[in-house]
């Protein structure tokens, strides 16, 4: 379900936008939202300017990569003991977990 993932620092265009975001942030949920993000990010060049410029938005809503994020050793073992591991998620008490 999340082995697809992009590493963090990747940047991407959402379908129907016309400024590009980068990736800071995978399997996100928002502050009082019941629905689990594939991803967080914020604008490009920009950053983060603030909590109402982070944006979220699943995988199946990038239209194009424009730059793929750093993939070395240590985001392969995070994809591997992590992100391949996941089943499916839910939030309990403001928590993402693994539905039981």
């Amino acid at each position: 379900m999340y082995k697809n993932l992009l590493p963090i620092g990747s940047v991407v265009l959402i379908k129907g936008g016309d400024k590009r975001v980068m990736i800071c942030g995978r399997i996100q949920s928002r502050s009082g939202d019941d629905k689990i993000y594939d991803y967080s990010a914020c604008y490009y060049p920009e950053g983060i300017l603030g909590a109402d410029s982070l944006f979220f938005f699943n995988h199946d809503s990038i239209e194009k990569i424009f730059f793929l994020g750093l993939q070395d050793e240590e985001e392969i073992a995070f994809h591997t003991n992590v992100l391949d591991q996941l089943g499916e998620l839910e939030i309990r008490d403001g928590q993402i977990v693994e539905k039981e």
